[in-house]
């Protein structure tokens, strides 16, 4: 119905405001917001100047080189990061999209002409169809978490539920932060959102490698 510039301008909104939201969260006073939020957010904007259609702005190859470079860094602090108790829930999800942030940055670079956006690169097929597949799979569990919780199924009697995915739903106590009610940057729930949203576009953009 419309051209590929179309999709590759609404994949740019998506990411934008997602890495828009995950800069919101940086300011959270719940620790388990703000962890990965600064390195979300880098994701967010990284995904959307790279799904920019090239007709509009056609980037040079060293800019990908740029990229690959960027995102190795952000790999490497990943790795140190999770070696700590409390980075470990969701340390491995967060190094692998920056894994594969790179790897596309890379395909990009051997594309002819520095491709990218909605324009095929060159990419190893058995690494693409494994992403491919961790992230179908991990954007169907994502969104299986937003779907409303049956009727009595909320907290326990102690207003508490798990941490999942480096995430807090509920806590109590004198202290305590509703993931439902809180500031903006303290919601669960859009959180989670930002998430899938970087799991969609994430496989958007495989699919054009």
């Amino acid at each position: 119905m419309h051209g590929p510039a179309t999709a590759g301008w609404l994949l740019v909104a998506l990411c934008v405001a997602t890495g828009g939201y995950c800069l919101l969260r940086m300011r959270s006073g719940v620790d388990e917001q703000r962890r990965w939020a600064g390195s979300e957010a880098l994701m967010g904007f990284g995904m959307a100047v790279m799904a920019v259609p090239a007709a509009v702005l056609p980037p040079p190859r060293w800019v990908w080189t740029v990229y690959a470079a960027v995102f190795g860094g952000a790999a490497l602090y990943t790795v140190l990061r999770s070696r700590l108790p409390a980075y470990r829930a969701h340390g491995t999800h967060h190094l692998l999209g920056i894994l594969a942030m790179v790897y596309m940055a890379g395909a990009m670079a051997a594309a002819p002409g520095g491709a990218h956006g909605t324009h095929t690169a060159g990419g190893a097929p058995l690494v693409t169809g494994a992403l491919l597949i961790y992230y179908a799979a991990y954007v169907l569990r994502t969104g299986g978490r937003l779907l409303p919780l049956p009727a009595g199924a909320g907290p326990g009697a102690d207003g508490t539920v798990a941490v999942a995915d480096g995430t807090v739903t509920v806590t109590s106590g004198a202290g305590a932060t509703a993931g439902a009610g809180g500031r903006w940057g303290d919601r669960t729930e859009l959180a989670l959102a930002c998430r899938l949203s970087m799991g969609i576009a994430m496989l958007a953009m495989l699919l054009t490698i």
